[in-house]
């Protein structure tokens, strides 16, 4: 599978052996299982990678059960001198959750939800998806406050370190405004309920220096009237870039202002436990359209307007994102069926608690509506089918442009904020961007009632031609959003990819205090480091990920993640994503002429890709881009099968019958000798045959039986259809 590829290769940083000896021994120790260290290449490949443009190859892989687990990493770490990251879930996309040191896994564990108060409140665990957490509370007529577009991936962990948002929580809802309390493992290794009753004294008796430290920064924050008023504007609207320091405003006790700088800290500052939210009403009676405009500016300069009328969601698609979209499977009629041409189009949806109260706000609503000069008549619904589509539609934007990607290209999601009446002529100046960088077939989309967008980029961005560019766009694309008054980032969160431009952001006041928060929590700076605050200007033209092309069946494949939590073998060898990015990695180190990583990987993937994986094409079922990664894993098995045993198979399958009436005969002969005779032939053969081949013989089968015949009345057709 040889293809050209100019991309960036980032390979696991060097250890030494005793260095190494030591760490994964310490790390073993903390965990108590040495199977849930993981240190094989393919682990470490197929774990490295996330939704983001960067890539980093961790040093080890650990699989932690609980807190006091966490806990111990934490100390181990720390004594080793080595970094920590957490990995919980959800699509990354701002590379704030890859490491070149220890990765821990805490998506396969963490999975407990205790549903509180008759569901207005809810205590759950870091590894629970969006998704499954609004399940158990539908019954209770109640749901989570964010609502993030990958919500069948995104887990409560990464909602958490990202501060999560979406289409319909705003700044009202999102994980800040709805968090009551945290149980964190500090870097030190402490663990704090901040709901307990003597929290704050816990935290001052165990936590002093942070304790003090943080009433003193939010005694010089409150004390500098710029800094006040700088963050009551940023955090007026969705606002993910840098330290949550609204919170030294918002409260009065330190555990407080700690358990709420925890969220959007990105896994930089503690690991969250659990976590205790206030849940929010599910309004029952929903009626939701997509308004059609002639171009983007149209759409755009209506949200003022249609924000007025208390409509729950207005999200934008531009041109490209309606022709992907119509590509989709299952994709609305509205949008299958219109010519596009430089349309934009709306997602608006009213929510109500009664049909009266939902009819009196569609009617005020359509009111403006009907002055708009759409492209064509507003149709809203409330058909929960027609509605379903539209919102797939929307919620598979993001991996479906992306993968219509060149081969050999990567996409970058970028995430800005600015206020409403600006975000027209802020689309439009993108857009005089894009021109500018001959970014061909870059698409905007988003929040647009939050004046929340987002927009794609698709490049070789190792290249050093798309390097520049994308140097050149990015400061550009700061000074477009910083003049408007708006944030870099809204909700993907700072990661590597803003992380040299907050302080540019905030003012220099700003960021040292947020620099004072990491040293006050993590004063060795062993919580993955590089991640939100970063003195590197150029952190983010560095270690930029590289996609080679590997197979059509996939090549697609945006790493969204999507497709992890129906996999059956998600917990017992790889996911989907990871066939695809382990397959990825090895084309990757043969192109760098890395034979040795390549046979090591390869001995690896062939049990754990491709024979382990179900081929049951549930994976296609969350894909936005309809990939079934065990069409692939089947022809890999068919390629690498023995001609010969392939050809007895099918003869074997081809007469069935006989087949089955032999091995009862056997079966029957068999359950008359000793075992001891059975046994040594037949471990035999499967030693010169293959354990595949031929089956291995247990004295606790039963000897061959008669053959089942239809029963009365039932004819042999029916009774093989039946």
């Amino acid at each position: 599978m040889h293809v050209e590829n100019k991309g960036v290769f980032v390979s696991t940083t060097t250890v030494s052996s005793e260095t190494g000896t030591a760490m994964f021994g310490a790390l073993r120790a903390a965990v108590g299982d040495p199977a849930r260290v993981k240190t094989r290449a393919l682990d470490l490949h197929a774990n490295a990678h996330d939704a983001s443009h960067f890539l980093l190859i961790p040093q080890a892989v650990v699989v932690a059960t609980d807190a006091a687990e966490v806990g111990a990493l934490l100390r181990a770490g720390a004594a080793q001198g080595v970094h920590l990251t957490f990995r919980s879930g959800g699509t990354s996309l701002s590379g704030q959750a890859i490491t070149d040191g220890v990765l821990v896994d805490v998506r396969r564990n963490f999975k407990n939800i205790d549903v509180l108060d008759d569901g207005l409140r809810v205590r759950v665990q870091p590894g629970v998806t969006v998704r499954a957490l609004n399940t158990r509370l539908a019954k209770y007529g109640r749901k989570f406050g964010p609502d993030p577009a990958s919500e069948s991936a995104a887990t409560i962990g990464g909602v958490v370190a990202n501060n999560s948002s979406g289409m319909a929580c705003g700044t009202v809802d999102n994980t800040y405004q709805t968090l009551e309390s945290v149980t964190v493992v500090l870097p030190s290794g402490t663990v704090i309920d901040t709901g307990a009753a003597d929290a704050d004294e816990q935290l001052l008796k165990h936590e002093p220096v942070l304790y003090n430290g943080l009433l003193e920064l939010a005694r010089r924050t409150r004390d500098n009237e710029a800094s006040v008023a700088t963050i009551r504007q940023q955090f007026s609207m969705k606002n993910t870039m840098g330290y949550g320091v609204n919170s030294l405003l918002d409260f009065d006790r330190a555990v407080d202002m700690l358990a709420h700088l925890i969220v959007g800290s990105e896994g930089t500052l503690g690991f969250v436990a659990e976590a205790i939210f206030r849940t929010v009403p599910k309004l029952p009676h929903v009626t939701t359209a997509l308004l059609v405009f002639p171009g983007l500016e149209a759409a755009t300069a209506a949200l003022p307007a249609l924000v007025a009328t208390g409509a729950a969601t207005l999200e934008l698609m531009d041109a490209l994102s309606l022709i992907v979209g119509q590509k989709m499977p299952g994709a609305p009629a509205i949008v299958v069926d219109l010519m596009v041409d430089q349309h934009a189009a709306l997602l608006v949806e009213y929510h109500a608690e009664s049909p009266e109260k939902l009819a009196q706000m569609l009617a005020i609503g359509m009111q403006t509506v009907n002055t708009l000069g759409l492209t064509l008549p507003a149709d809203f619904t409330t058909d929960a089918g027609i509605r379903g589509q539209l919102w797939y539609l929307r919620k598979g934007i993001i991996p479906a442009v992306g993968g219509t990607r060149p081969q050999g290209t990567n996409a970058l999601l970028e995430d800005i904020v600015v206020p409403v009446p600006a975000l027209a002529r802020t689309c439009m100046e993108l857009i005089r961007l894009f021109a500018k960088y001959e970014y061909e077939n870059s698409m905007i989309f988003g929040h647009a009632k939050d004046g929340n967008v987002h927009f794609m980029l698709t490049d070789d961005f190792g290249s050093a031609v798309g390097l520049e560019r994308f140097s050149r766009f990015t400061e550009d694309l700061v000074d477009l959003v910083l003049a408007e008054g708006g944030s870099l980032k809204a909700e993907h969160g700072t990661g590597r990819v803003m992380a040299p431009y907050v302080q540019r952001q905030f003012g220099d006041e700003l960021y040292d205090v947020m620099r004072r928060i990491k040293v006050l929590f993590d004063p060795a700076g062993m919580l993955n480091p590089g991640v939100l605050i970063n003195d590197d200007p150029n952190a983010h033209l560095k270690d930029l990920k590289a996609i080679p092309a590997v197979a059509k069946e996939v090549d697609r494949c945006t790493e969204c993640g999507w497709c992890e939590p129906v996999c059956p073998s998600r917990n017992v060898t790889l996911t989907p994503r990871q066939r695809i990015v382990s397959l990825r990695a090895i084309e990757q180190a043969r192109l760098d002429g890395n034979l040795a990583l390549v046979a090591e990987m390869e001995k690896d993937y062939e049990y754990d890709a491709v024979q382990t994986c179900a081929a049951d094409g549930m994976c296609q079922t969350a894909c936005p881009v309809n990939i079934n990664t065990g069409d692939l894993m089947k022809r890999l098995r068919h390629d690498e099968a023995n001609p010969l045993e392939s050809a007895l198979w099918n003869v074997a399958a081809n007469n069935w019958g006989t087949v089955t009436r032999g091995a009862g005969l056997a079966l029957k002969a068999i359950a008359s000798v000793p075992v001891p005779l059975v046994l040594g032939p037949n471990r035999l053969a499967r030693t010169v045959l293959g354990t595949d081949t031929v089956p291995l013989y247990s004295p606790d089968l039963p000897g061959g039986g008669r053959p089942r015949h239809a029963h009365s009345g039932q004819s042999q057709k029916e009774n093989h259809h039946g």
